[in-house]
């Protein structure tokens, strides 16, 4: 017998739109308001609404959702793109606390918490583009 099982995505998984938008909305709150994220944030427009929707629509492809940032900006390039900005362990850091904690007050599912939580540290990890 075979059965046409297609396993869920992490967009699925995590509620679809709403809630990546409910997880990058809260990312950066977190920007903003803790100071242990200072330097991150200075890294970026004074304004968010750009980064916001720019992420947004980049994690909802990246978690297997529709591919709006590729649709209207092309190929990610995320390291290139990030070039220009000095991101080192602490950047980077910074970068995933408030994700972290985005994803522990965003996604109810544990496992999906976890899996998404290692993914990002990946990322974070190769943005780095200076030394420490």
């Amino acid at each position: 017998m075979q059965t046409n099982f297609k396993p869920q995505t992490h967009y699925e998984r995590i509620g679809g739109e709403a809630k990546v938008r409910a997880l990058v909305q809260r990312f950066y709150q977190l920007m903003d308001e803790l100071p242990e994220a200072y330097g991150i944030r200075k890294l970026h427009a004074e304004d968010l609404q750009g980064a916001t929707d720019k992420l947004y629509k980049f994690l909802t492809g990246w978690m297997g959702g529709p591919q709006l940032y590729v649709e209207e900006y092309g190929h990610p390039m995320l390291r290139a793109r990030h070039l220009p900005f000095g991101i080192a362990s602490a950047e980077r850091d910074q970068w995933l606390l408030c994700m972290d904690q985005a994803l522990g007050e965003v996604v109810e599912d544990a496992a999906l918490r976890q899996e998404l939580s290692a993914a990002f540290a990946k990322v974070a990890d190769h943005m780095r583009n200076r030394a420490d």
